[in-house]
């Protein structure tokens, strides 16, 4: 039972050292700080950290980290943006550009079908006017096929009344 004990003294001892030694280095750690910050406050300067420049505090490394990240984000976002923007201009000019054709050829559809209408009434007087053609062509040949007896029947005649003679 008493090397039990011991053991968890040993334990307890060696747990508060480190948490002592810890402390230490926070405590020397806060001091450098404090001293960086006054020396900063005195010369009343602002600096400016490059991006490549090494902090010692971890988390203003972690935020500029963040904030590079965010940074780049922010510009590959303005980017797509703009890209974006781009392409709904050239989309946008190509809906008016094709709406002025769609509008170029209603018109020449239009065109089209009056002139096909027209067309259309010509071809159908044009085939009135052959019909008509036509039957006095066919009434003109009759009337000559008549003509052309009867002045057969003349002449018949007449030579039968020169041969009587």
């Amino acid at each position: 039972m008493v090397s039990g004990g011991i053991s968890t003294g040993l334990e307890r001892y060696t747990r508060l050292k480190k948490l002592i030694d810890e402390r230490e280095s926070l405590l020397e750690q806060i001091k450098k700080l404090k001293a960086q910050l006054e020396e900063k406050q005195s010369s009343k300067m602002e600096s400016i950290h490059s991006e490549d420049e090494v902090l010692e505090n971890g988390t203003e490394i972690h935020a500029t980290d963040l904030q590079r990240d965010a940074n780049r984000q922010i510009s590959d976002l303005k980017f797509k943006l703009a890209k974006s923007e781009q392409e709904i201009t050239a989309l946008e000019q190509s809906v008016i550009r094709l709406e002025g054709q769609v509008a170029r050829y209603k018109i020449a559809a239009e065109n089209a079908e009056r002139t096909e209408d027209e067309l259309k009434a010509e071809k159908r007087k044009l085939q009135r006017e052959l019909r008509s053609a036509l039957d006095r062509t066919e009434e003109l040949e009759v009337s000559n096929g008549h003509l052309v007896k009867r002045l057969e029947k003349m002449k018949a005649n007449r030579s039968a009344l020169l041969s009587q003679q």
